[in-house]
């Protein structure tokens, strides 16, 4: 398999699992702060998911990549990580505001159709989290962070 769809299989399992362990805490809080205003319940909820979420991304993102930028002296390739932390920045930072303005609109709109919490939390996460993924996929192609080398 060629390492370039090897990079996108990391990219897409980091996304996924900082969406499993987000959606979890999500769910819970949202069912937390069911007794709220729906715009407060919805808007609280977006915070911990993205706490949630980018901590456990950003962990196993480092962990996948750390050794990707020594050189062979030991030192860090810092032309190739900033270069790549722009790209990656610029991708995430895409799909961050469409899921964003998806999460939230469907979480408030589900809340104010008398939906359970957790439910809305649930169901807005799922279909922002695809939403987001096709986004940043799309993002990184079109930003050649994964370019083939060979």
């Amino acid at each position: 398999m060629k390492q370039q769809y090897k990079e996108y299989l990391k990219l897409n399992k980091n996304i996924l699992l900082g969406f499993l362990a987000s959606i979890v805490v999500s769910a819970a809080v949202a069912q937390m702060f069911s007794n709220q205003q729906n715009y407060v319940n919805a808007t609280i909820t977006l915070a911990v998911d993205y706490v949630v979420y980018f901590s456990t991304f950003g962990g196993l993102f480092y962990i996948d990549n750390k050794k990707k930028y020594l050189l062979k002296t030991g030192e860090v390739d810092k032309a190739g990580l900033r270069k790549d932390l722009i790209k990656v920045i610029f991708s995430l930072g895409i799909g961050e505001i469409v899921y964003t303005v998806c999460r939230w609109t469907l979480q408030y709109y589900l809340l104010e159709n008398s939906y359970q919490a957790y439910i809305a939390s649930l169901a807005s996460q799922s279909i922002s989290t695809v939403i987001y993924m096709i986004t940043v996929n799309l993002s990184v192609k079109f930003t050649r962070l994964y370019k083939d080398d060979s």
